[in-house]
């Protein structure tokens, strides 16, 4: 009989492991680094990312790119932490897979690297899965799970179920909607405390925004709370009462994402022929641009709608957003996006001229979307500034964002977990989905 030898090592051979594909590297040359951990910005530099971490960052004359490494020229151009969006959505699982990808694409293609997802949807945590390992591209995803409102929890019982439920489930942090009673909200709180899970969104009016500072909400997103409590939608903001809410909300540790562009829309500010023009709707089905449409057209022409009042309610929100910056309070970049003409990434941009209009200044802002965020995120990962063993998320400019933060579009490309998408990749991939939407 032939020997079964040869047989068993060639099995051995195929059912083997593969070895393990060494990460990429990619070196960036010569740019000029915006750090973004308190340094002035660093002239010709290196930055060297190996798999999803950058492994160093130095002048360029005294940093070695490695061999093999993809060397991007970077000379006269500046590189910045990628943004985040802090109040964003992402399609929920039965949505059309298509949808979901061109969303997490719109977010990267405008350098959008980070996520916090606020709305979460059964079997979502798949799609977390999918996008962290780099399996489509999309930012890093943190997800907030189903919503706690005034359908969902009837009960002070039911609000710490959910909380458990939810911790159990793996998602990030729990999502405060309208509706919640006092004795809810206070079950919800306390558990989530007990269960190390942090909790943000809206301020149920029940609530009310210094007990919810109090129970420890940790994001207060749209400055939700903020206007009802100052009664800035009947008067301008009291100077006093401006100042010690805003003490109070700094004690607290709590963090503001202030989605200023799409409350101009819903408080009628915004024009229905005005963002009807906007040019990145081709990235959007037209039958969500049709429903956006009829929305704000019937929101504009509506007998209840004041738009003085809404005028002062915005106005109000600006002071207020200026005030809180400069006081020291922890801000998040953030639009509430895909949301009524607010698409994802290109409402990102929209929203920093909004927070350039309040008087923040640049460095104030992009500060929003990464140094701030990489300290909210501190005990999940390291990212945020530019620096040895930060995640390999990046934006490559072709113009300096500290001289004017609209230079946050001018794009040569984005990092995202140490993939390198040129602005031709993006530019590209943008034209297929906008002819998609057009037929």
């Amino acid at each position: 009989m032939p020997t079964l030898r040869p047989l068993a090592a060639a099995l051995a051979l195929t059912t083997a492991p593969l070895a393990a594909q060494a990460p990429a590297v990619t070196a960036f040359v010569g740019a000029t680094v915006l750090p973004m951990d308190g340094r002035a910005p660093q002239a010709d530099q290196t930055v060297v990312v190996r798999g999803d971490r950058i492994v160093a960052v130095g002048p360029s004359a005294r940093t070695a790119v490695p061999a093999g490494a993809t060397r991007v020229e970077a000379r006269g151009r500046w590189i910045v932490p990628g943004l985040a969006e802090m109040h964003g959505h992402v399609p929920p699982p039965n949505a059309p897979a298509v949808l979901t990808d061109e969303t997490l694409f719109l977010y990267v293609a405008n350098g959008i690297t980070t996520v916090r997802g606020m709305l979460g949807a059964p079997g979502q945590l798949a799609l977390r899965e999918r996008a962290n390992k780099g399996e489509v591209i999309a930012p890093t995803l943190y997800l907030a799970g189903p919503s706690f409102n005034g359908n969902s929890v009837n009960s002070p019982e039911q609000a710490e179920q959910m909380v458990k439920a939810q911790k159990a489930e793996g998602w990030d942090l729990l999502k405060v909607h309208p509706g919640l009673t006092r004795p809810e909200y206070d079950a919800m709180a306390r558990t989530a405390k007990a269960e190390r899970i942090r909790f943000g969104g809206h301020v149920p009016a029940e609530v009310g925004l210094l007990h919810a500072l109090e129970m420890g909400q940790e994001t207060f997103d749209h400055i939700d709370g903020y206007i009802e409590q100052l009664q800035g939608d009947q008067r301008d903001l009291d100077a006093a009462a401006m100042a010690d809410v805003i003490k109070k909300t700094r004690d607290a540790g709590a963090w503001i994402v202030p989605t200023m562009a799409l409350w101009e829309v819903l408080y009628g500010t915004a024009d229905v022929a005005t963002v009807t023009a906007y040019p990145e709707l081709r990235y959007m089905p037209k039958n969500t641009v049709a429903q956006w449409t009829n929305l704000h057209t019937q929101r504009m022409n509506s007998p209840q709608m004041d738009r003085a009042a809404g005028r002062r309610v915005i106005d109000n929100r600006m002071k207020l957003l200026k005030a809180m910056s400069d006081a020291g309070v922890k801000i998040l970049m953030g639009t509430d996006a895909p949301q009524q003409f607010s698409v994802p990434g290109f409402s990102l941009h929209r929203e920093l001229l909004r927070m350039r209009e309040a008087g923040m200044t640049p460095e104030q802002i992009l500060a929003t979307g990464t140094r701030r965020v990489g300290e909210y995120f501190a005990g999940s990962d390291k990212f945020g500034t530019i620096a040895a063993g930060q995640r390999a998320d990046l934006l490559l400019l072709t113009a300096d964002p500290l001289a004017d933060i609209g230079n946050l579009t001018k794009r040569a490309g984005v990092m995202v977990r140490g993939r390198w998408l040129s602005e031709d990749d993006i530019q590209k991939r943008l034209a297929e989905i906008a002819a998609r939407h057009a037929q």
